[in-house]
């Protein structure tokens, strides 16, 4: 794969409104008149907390009928937000027709939605319409669960000659889950970040809570994972937006919540702390190193027990000693002050690699 990001230097030579650390962009989910969307831009201004404004011009819906944006006329509006604040401004697209109107309009920045991350052919043709631009684009993660898509997404943008790529984090569509709107999953950005340690990452607590009630905590969670800001929708009358109602907040409350959050730092220059800090990882290190032996142990008890159950015509699948194990891992692991949800992951891992030692000890002659 090409090199995705640029170093500091390449930054440089590079116009970008990436770099701001942390990054604040606010503004309605959907751009619906030019007095309102005005009257939001300038009042987030005003509160002196806010670095960037976004709007919903192109909307994709779920189902026909909803109200799927107002379209290339509220480019103006926004327009008109940028030279009233003085600040940069950012648009979702979708398909080369919206990059081409968003430029026209001077759109400081785009980036690509969750519905078309998911998409391969809808990335890359949003990334053919960037070609010889200096643009940078923001990627957000896709609807589903999938890594790879995301660093597809980056990877076509890259390859297409984007310089500045940053990531949003706005969560993952989960059957079943009550709790979000879009279930964090935070392995999966911080997977990202482990991937791309110089390619900036922002959270969208928004379409991650879809309530309002969840914003700061949500926040809060992504600086204290060192991403590099935040995305929050604000209106000035969220109970009446056309679109995400639940998740919108005034300006003057975005304003309140971003006050209200512990800003943390990567790391220090205090050598107590770093000398502290050394000596617990080591521990981590050595703890990690008893728990790869035991594992390595575990792993060799288990084909032991493949060849007994071969030798002895016996399934690999025990479900009455598989519900025995689980019982009495949630059992200890609640002694021990570990989550029931971590214990079951844990054995659930653990459970298909012995599966799949004892299958290969089954099948040994037949290889």
């Amino acid at each position: 794969m090409e090199q995705l990001i640029t170093s500091p230097a390449d930054q440089a030579e590079h116009k970008t409104f990436l770099a701001k650390k942390p990054l604040i962009i606010s503004g309605p989910c959907s751009a619906e008149t030019e007095e309102q969307l005005i009257e939001t831009c300038t009042r987030l201004a005003a509160t002196g907390k806010v670095d960037m404004l976004r709007a919903g011009i192109w909307k994709p819906r779920t189902k026909p009928g909803l109200f799927e944006g107002v379209g290339t006329k509220g480019l103006p509006w926004l327009q008109k937000a940028k030279q009233l604040t003085g600040l940069p401004t950012t648009v979702e697209v979708a398909t080369p027709k919206h990059v081409e109107d968003a430029l026209a309009f001077e759109v400081d920045v785009l980036w690509i939605g969750a519905r078309t991350t998911v998409n391969p052919f809808s990335v890359q043709a949003v990334a053919d319409a960037l070609r010889n631009t200096d643009v940078p684009v923001f990627i957000k993660n896709p609807v589903h669960p999938d890594l790879e898509l995301w660093m597809g997404a980056v990877e076509r943008l890259a390859k297409a000659g984007v310089k500045n790529i940053g990531l949003i984090h706005r969560g993952f569509a989960s059957y079943g889950n009550t709790d979000f709107r879009n279930a964090p999953m935070w392995h999966l950005p911080i997977e990202m970040k482990r991937r791309l340690p110089d390619m900036p990452i922002i959270c969208d607590p928004s379409h991650i809570c879809g309530n309002r009630t969840g914003l700061a905590s949500i926040a809060q969670k992504s600086i204290d994972l060192d991403f590099d800001g935040l995305m929050l929708e604000s209106h000035i009358d969220p109970d009446n937006a056309w679109s995400d109602a639940k998740q919108q907040v005034t300006p003057e409350r975005l304003a309140e919540l971003l006050d209200g959050l512990i800003w943390r730092h990567e790391t220090t220059d205090q050598q107590e702390f770093i000398t502290v800090l050394t000596k617990l990882r080591e521990q981590i290190n050595q703890l990690d190193d008893e728990i790869l032996h035991l594992l390595g142990r575990r792993m060799q008890v288990a084909e032991n027990i493949g060849t007994y159950k071969k030798e002895n015509d016996i399934t690999i699948l025990q479900t009455n000693r598989w519900n025995e194990i689980l019982e009495r891992g949630v059992q200890k692991g609640n002694q021990l002050g570990l989550t029931k949800d971590f214990i079951l992951k844990y054995f659930d891992a653990v459970h298909l690699e012995s599966i799949n030692r004892q299958n290969r000890v089954m099948n040994r002659e037949n290889l």
